[in-house]
């Protein structure tokens, strides 16, 4: 438990409806006394009301009033950081929370700092550190399936699969370290064989987890997909069509895009970010030419590339050139203006799925989704997956614990000292650990929840 008591506003900054303020501590309610003004004769300050019950009344500095607010208790430990906990809902604007902040750090809180919360709430044992990562998982969402993901892991599933491992590992290690007091008796052959049994499960079960990393990253951060073509193939028709509104300008004036344009999208529940470059070609115009190395740049970190080739004219060297440049990249082909007549023969031997579509009718845009959706995720979510999707945080502590299991299961079958085999156990055990916080330093706890908003 913390020895003091930390505020902050707990909403974004700017104009709206309401504003809450956090404050959380062993003195929270104290600072709320100092500061809220109850009303009605039967009022009670924070201190003297009972937990989980809501207040009217004004937050005031000294004689003069700032606000009326709306003031819940929550005493510990029925709270987010098992505190004591005072929540104030004022109006919204940058100015009446600000006001409300001020008197609670000069009635003697402290600003707290990004994730603050969480943290509490993790190191007072209310979450452990997977839990803590989903509530920062929770907020960043951009789609309803990582939402979803992100609440799952929120509400303990990948916490259970990992504490489950955790407990096989060491059961497995104290059977391993009692061989080791007794050095004069070997193990028998069916307990090696039971032993390396219950290594195979565990390696299973790390497999099983790993599986979910791609997808969990990929919901996490998006995909980065660049939409390429020479200048007038229709690039940012296709951006507005994937978008469903327009944000890029359109024209039939070539070079129209002179800077790459980043938007991100929820395609089929995946988020995409979508980067519109300028149109590659050799040009004399400066700015065209700033645009255009802009868009190399931005090719260079795409991990999906929308090739689009105009339906209505045939292929050019320029064309060639960047079907060729390009073959390495996870791509699409995108054959648009096919309501015209056709005169775009592509080479044979392209291994890239190819879409037609029209910008201006949308024809061909949801098959466009659907084979963007094929082509960077792997089948259908299952729920099993959606329960247990790691970061890349994780996955780096799975593959340690893995390879460490891997050492154990090569000395196991070789009848090598079992001094090894403990040692790889060890630090198996330790970095699955890593993933719920039973092994943590305090420079990965920082990494993680500078990470988070203020107030969170």
């Amino acid at each position: 438990m913390f020895d003091d008591t930390i505020a902050a506003i707990a909403t974004p900054l700017g104009e709206g409806g309401l504003a809450v303020i956090r404050v959380s501590g062993p003195t929270a309610l104290l600072v709320a006394d100092r500061c809220f003004q109850p009303a009605g004769r039967r009022a009670l300050k924070p201190s003297q009301a009972p937990s989980h019950t809501l207040h009217y009344g004004h937050m005031v500095a000294g004689s003069r009033r700032l606000d009326e607010v709306m003031l819940a208790v929550m005493r510990a430990p029925r709270t987010f950081t098992r505190e004591d906990v005072a929540e104030i809902s004022c109006h919204g604007g940058v100015l009446p929370a600000r006001l409300c902040l001020d008197a609670l750090l000069a009635a003697g809180a402290r600003l707290a700092e990004p994730g603050e919360f969480t943290r509490r709430a993790f190191l007072n044992g209310r979450i452990d550190l997977a839990q803590a990562e989903a509530v920062a998982d929770v907020i960043h969402s951009r789609t309803e399936l990582a939402l979803a993901a992100a609440a799952e892991q929120l509400a303990g599933h990948l916490s259970r699969r990992i504490n489950l491992l955790r407990d096989d590992l060491l059961n497995l290690l104290a059977h391993v370290e009692a061989h080791l007091d007794f050095p004069d008796e070997d193990i028998a052959p069916d307990t090696r064989s039971a032993l390396l049994h219950r290594l195979e499960r565990g390696l299973h079960l790390l497999d099983e987890l790993l599986r979910t990393a791609p997808e969990g990253q990929i919901l996490r951060r998006g995909i980065r997909a660049a939409i390429i073509g020479r200048p007038n193939g229709g690039k940012s028709s296709l951006l507005n069509q994937l978008l469903g509104h327009d944000r890029a300008i359109v024209s039939s004036v070539p070079g129209t895009t002179r800077d790459t344009i980043e938007e991100t999208a929820n395609i089929r529940g995946i988020p995409l970010i979508f980067v519109d470059t300028a149109g590659l070609r050799e040009t004399a115009d400066t700015l065209e030419a700033e645009g255009i190395r802009r868009s190399r740049a931005a090719l260079a970190q795409a991990e999906l590339i929308l090739h689009v080739l105009d339906n209505s004219q045939p292929l050019v060297d320029e064309d060639e050139d960047h079907l060729a440049e390009f073959a390495a990249k996870r791509r699409i082909l995108v054959r648009n203006k096919y309501d015209l007549p056709a005169r775009l023969v592509l080479p044979p031997g392209l291994d890239a799925p190819v879409v037609a579509t029209c910008c201006v009718t949308g024809q061909g845009i949801p098959e466009l989704k659907d084979a963007i959706k094929s082509l960077v995720w792997r089948g259908e979510v299952g729920a099993g997956m959606i329960q247990a999707m790691i970061n890349s945080r994780h996955q780096d502590a799975l593959l340690r614990a893995r390879a460490g299991l891997e050492r154990t299961a090569e000395v196991l079958r070789s009848n090598g000292q079992l001094e090894l085999a403990a040692m790889d156990l060890r630090l198996a055990v330790g970095a699955v650990g890593e993933i719920v916080g039973h092994t943590s330093t305090e420079d990965l706890l920082d990494a993680i929840f500078r990470q988070f908003c203020l107030g969170k």
